[in-house]
């Protein structure tokens, strides 16, 4: 049964949890590594006896949960999930409301660079009218809004849930932001709610890489940039098949098998979690070691490793895996950055969404809020106030 009820929530994470911890990484069982392999085999020895000593002697829990303590947060029940979320009100009265949804390994923690500028702006040598009122929900089974207790959570039903989610706090339109998972749920979110998604900004195109290898039809209708493109995005396609994709196998088929290794030991979850961070960043822009921490943190205490990994078995079981997405008119923003997972392309892209901006950057990966901040902070501008010059112009029209 759903609780209409926003509660406020508050980290205080007991401290016997907190030694708990403590003791299992300084018990760790080290295993053995081949000499001279490198990051082939996965997450190096050395590498991982550095995260886990920085974690364990140097890394201050209670100073990150005073710093997320710092957001108002709430919960509330819908479809019978408990449903997590920050919301950070602008000092703008007249700023957009902007819901901000994470992927995996992530969580609302990826945002902790971003809220200021964009909740106020005024206060980080912004325009006060690009200010935005921040949600920030935890998918349900993640973190705090875990773990799920039911089947079929993938990101479809999360998007119907954030939907309602907005709907209780009262906003009638907004804008949707998100990458990896929160990409999927965004677009979800504009596809079915056109009359209140104002726009989607992602910084990941669901499904707008090459999967197949062009064919020559395909290719000679391309100009030569997009035609190199192509063949490029084909190529990182086949790598991610061959070298980087037995994460999500595993957890699209045997999620609760895993859950017992990353539930019961800590290094094994930050293993599982810390190398996507490391390999899925640009090594120019590397994630925060202390917020990446904070994000591991969040799973470990919860216990959701294994329940957010269902995710990926849901939507591998959904009737509609395998099929192309679904059309969507909602004008569509992505932030695109070179050292994500996949290269979008454009022409694939126009199939199924009305992009209006499309911006190239020269750094940043997969986890932009966190690597690249300031980018990501003026992409998002830049399309919300495009966006609402477009109403608002369309409104003087409907005067007129």
């Amino acid at each position: 049964m759903d609780d209409l009820e926003m509660r406020p929530f508050r980290l205080a994470v007991p401290q016997e949890e907190l030694d708990d911890l403590d003791e299992r990484l300084r018990r760790v069982r080290w295993p053995d590594e081949l000499d001279g392999v490198g990051w082939a085999y996965g997450m190096p020895l050395g590498e991982m006896r550095e995260l886990v000593r920085y974690w364990r002697e140097e890394y201050d829990w209670r100073s990150a949960e005073a710093l997320l303590n710092a957001w108002p947060q709430f919960t509330t029940v819908i479809d019978g999930a408990r449903v997590h979320f920050a919301h950070i009100r602008s000092p703008e009265p007249g700023a957009t409301p902007l819901l901000m949804t994470h992927g995996w390994p992530g969580s609302f923690v990826e945002f902790l660079k971003v809220a200021g500028p964009l909740t106020d702006p005024r206060a980080h040598g912004g325009d006060p009218a690009d200010a935005f009122h921040l949600v920030l929900p935890a998918i349900p089974g993640f973190g705090l809004s875990g773990p799920t207790t039911g089947t079929g959570w993938e990101f479809k039903r999360v998007a119907r849930a954030f939907g309602v989610l907005m709907e209780r706090l009262g906003y009638g339109t907004y804008g949707v932001q998100g990458g990896d998972w929160g990409a999927a749920v965004s677009r979800e979110l504009g596809r079915i709610r056109p009359g209140n998604v104002i726009g989607v900004h992602l910084n990941l195109l669901p499904g707008a890489g090459a999967t197949a290898e062009p064919e020559e039809e395909e290719l000679a209708a391309l100009s030569p940039a997009e035609r190199e493109r192509t063949l490029a995005s084909w190529e990182r396609y086949r790598m991610w098949v061959r070298e980087r994709q037995g994460y999500a196998d595993i957890q699209a088929t045997r999620p609760q098998t895993l859950a017992y290794g990353l539930n019961d030991s800590p290094v094994g979850l930050l293993a599982w979690i810390g190398e996507k961070f490391a390999e899925w960043s640009d090594p120019r822009t590397p994630v925060d070691r202390d917020q990446m921490l904070t994000n591991v943190m969040l799973y470990w205490l919860t216990g959701t490793a294994g329940s957010a990994a269902r995710i990926y078995y849901e939507r591998a079981h959904a009737d509609y895996y395998g099929q192309p997405p679904e059309v969507s008119d909602t004008p569509t923003a992505l932030a695109d950055f070179p050292r994500d997972n996949f290269i979008p392309l454009r022409h694939v892209a126009a199939r199924t969404d009305r992009v209006v901006r499309w911006t190239s950057y020269d750094r940043g990966g997969h986890f932009p809020a966190m690597e690249v901040p300031e980018l990501l902070v003026e992409d998002v501008r830049s399309f919300f106030r495009g966006v609402r010059h477009v109403e608002r112009e369309a409104a003087r029209r409907a005067v007129l």
